[in-house]
């Protein structure tokens, strides 16, 4: 089954609503896939969903140096 490696995000299924004379008719269920892509991850290829590839490549965040209060 196509799921992300990392955070195991999988495929979901979700409707279509078509407006029809004032009221909505939900119609045409079909399954939306997370995006993946190959990463190299620890030395070897995985599938990755983009969310967690943009985090993979972000600096690690340092929090600001306060002054000690007296």
């Amino acid at each position: 089954m196509r799921q992300c490696e990392k955070c195991g995000k999988g495929s979901k299924m979700v409707g279509e609503r078509r407006l029809l004379r004032g009221h909505y008719n939900p119609v045409n269920w079909t399954r939306k896939y997370p995006n993946l892509q190959w990463a190299k991850i620890d030395g070897s290829r995985k599938h990755v969903c983009v969310t967690c590839m943009k985090t993979l490549h972000k600096a690690p965040h340092k929090a600001p140096k306060t002054a000690a209060v007296k």
